[in-house]
């Protein structure tokens, strides 16, 4: 529903009847629209911190790990993997209010987190430990990220659908072949 009309055009009722439940049922579950699209947002992020850290067990290498994602089809499970303007609206719908932004901090912590895992894991393995700050190196990819979905969003002819992790690889080239 959310991704056909938007944040502000999916009424309670069409909500609830998409879902196969009444207004009262959709209303025993969650206080409103609000406490709905944190849920999911909260889910999404469960989702991908899991699917990523899946991923990074199996491919040890960053090389490889960079091209796990590459292929994987995210779309499948997750709507807001299918739906970047839906993630977008959803992070800014929750933004807006000052009263959410703690519970959408929390989620930008976990894929901080996530990220940071994903760099300290990485650098462990390629025995490079301590050659940069995993915690900020974490903030700089996921803001990377955020930046090109947004930039796919508005000009998707220029940006294409793996500009992120095509990023990460060029900038892995530049840092291996940048001596020390």
């Amino acid at each position: 529903m959310f991704e056909e009309q938007g944040i502000g055009g999916a009424s309670i009722e069409a909500i609830a009847a998409a879902a196969g439940f009444t207004r009262g049922a959709f209303y025993s579950n969650f206080t409103g629209k609000d406490e709905l699209i944190i849920a999911m947002l909260e889910d999404h992020v469960e989702q991908t911190v899991q699917r990523n850290l899946d991923l990074l067990a199996r491919h040890k290498n960053i090389a490889d790990f960079i091209e796990a994602l590459r292929t994987m089809d995210r779309s499948l499970q997750d709507p807001l993997g299918r739906s970047p303007l839906l993630h977008m609206e959803m992070i800014l719908f929750v933004a807006r209010a000052e009263k959410r932004r703690p519970e959408l901090a929390k989620r930008l912590r976990a894929r901080r987190q996530l990220i940071t895992d994903i760099v300290e894991t990485a650098l462990k393995n390629a025995g490079r430990s301590g050659s940069l700050n995993p915690a900020w190196t974490g903030a700089i990819l996921l803001a990377l990220e955020d930046g090109f979905r947004l930039h796919r969003l508005i000009d998707p002819e220029t940006t294409p659908a793996d500009s992120f992790l095509r990023a990460i690889g060029d900038l892995q080239r530049a840092v291996r072949t940048t001596p020390a």
